[in-house]
């Protein structure tokens, strides 16, 4: 018998453990001490709601579809058929290959052909591995094609520091502009987030607040990160994200069938939703074996 999600690769380091899934290199389980850092789901089930997926070669929706490229028309299948978009990229579901398995990291690749909607050959490699320092994943991409490639891409982790609502927890979010969206939930504007009810960069209750934000302008550190800080009833956690992550997208789950605020994601994106049809932030992978045909994007959870 095989699990829903495929096989299950499992880590442990310095009190972390994990789980990856065959399906979609998903983050399925990440616990510290045998508490639940992220909310996943059961080996018994399927991911639901994007739980711990990988998105890519995009992130968020792409209106209608459709979008051109150089001189390529492209039609992608809507797979938001309600709101007439194509969601999260198209690796989401489909069987990655173990390419090293240790006690304390899993990689893990997967070559995405060229297709209607997307005529280009990546080959994409995710890493997991877990240290003293927490969980770091690495997601990169590099283009097999004879001619540059439109690329972006993002995770889905669903942050937990208690058993939920969120309302209580307190959220830290340094970033300084937050996306205005439309009824399908396509980028319009931005504002930034001075004086309204997105201003987390001062650490405070999340209370009532409904997410389902892009978020940029991120406040950094020497090494160029930023970090999401999360505090709850039990000891608080960060994510963290590297100079190649530009916007944070969060969601507090108001609107999933089951669960709703039962945790929060926070999905790390180089760039927003719409990027193929906008340009804005997008990556113009090089031909393959010229300079700059790869991007590696690295973030990561840890307890704080």
């Amino acid at each position: 018998m095989v699990t829903p999600s495929g096989e299950q690769f499992e880590i442990r380091a310095a009190g972390y453990r994990a789980v990856i899934t065959e399906a979609g290199a998903s983050l399925r389980v990440l616990e510290y001490d045998g508490r639940a850092l992220v909310d996943g789901f059961p080996d018994s089930e399927s991911c639901s709601g994007g739980r711990g997926q990988l998105l890519m070669p995009w992130a968020g929706r792409i209106q209608d579809g459709s979008f051109t490229f150089g001189d390529r028309a492209c039609q992608l299948p809507l797979s938001e058929p309600a709101l007439r978009n194509a969601s999260h990229g198209l690796v989401r579901w489909v069987s990655w290959t173990v390419e090293e398995h240790t006690g304390h990291s899993v990689s893990l690749v997967y070559r995405l052909p060229a297709q209607p909607g997307y005529p280009w050959s990546l080959d994409l490699h995710v890493s997991y591995d877990l240290s003293a320092d927490g969980l770091t994943v690495t997601q990169t991409a590099t283009n097999l094609a004879d001619s540059p490639a439109p690329y972006a891409c993002g995770a889905h982790p669903y942050l937990a520091v208690g058993e939920g609502p969120i309302d209580t927890w307190e959220l830290t979010l340094p970033a300084s502009r937050r996306t205005l969206v439309d009824e399908r939930l396509l980028p319009v504007g931005s504002e930034p987030v001075d004086d309204t009810d997105y201003d987390f960069r001062i650490a405070r209750p999340i209370k009532d607040t409904v997410f389902n934000d892009a978020f940029t302008e991120l406040d950094r550190d020497e090494y160029g990160h930023a970090a999401v800080v999360l505090e709850g009833d039990r000891d608080g956690l960060t994510l963290w994200v590297d100079e190649s992550v530009r916007w944070l997208q969060v969601f507090s789950g108001d609107a999933l069938p089951y669960g709703a605020r039962r945790a929060i994601a926070i999905e790390p994106m180089t760039a927003q939703a719409n990027a193929f049809r906008t340009g804005e932030d997008l990556v113009t992978l090089a031909p393959s074996g010229e300079p700059g045909d790869d991007l590696s994007v690295s973030w990561g959870i840890r307890v704080n």
